[in-house]
């Protein structure tokens, strides 16, 4: 379920409220009572990176590892106890 944002046009108070998509939006505000509430428009608060999505899936050469880490999202090697590559 997303996280919608909500300022009240009367009193300018702001809330977030965790909704269904299916969920008519919130129109009374909390703090004032008033029929005022606007739903924000905000960024969402993560990104898809790493190897197998859409940003590493169909770009070739140094295009490919926009996110960091290793080329082609592939498991960095570890080492073991005793210094060895794993």
């Amino acid at each position: 379920m997303p996280i919608y944002e909500y300022e009240c046009k009367a009193c300018g108070h702001r809330l977030e409220k965790l909704q269904k998509l299916s969920a008519a939006p919130l129109t009374d505000c909390p703090a004032c009572e008033r029929s005022e509430l606007g739903r924000l428009v905000s960024a969402a608060g993560f990104r898809l990176a790493g190897g197998g999505w859409y940003e590493t899936d169909f770009k070739t050469g140094s295009k490919k590892n926009l996110a960091g880490g290793n080329e082609g999202g592939k498991a960095a090697e570890t080492s073991s106890k005793d210094g060895t590559a794993a």
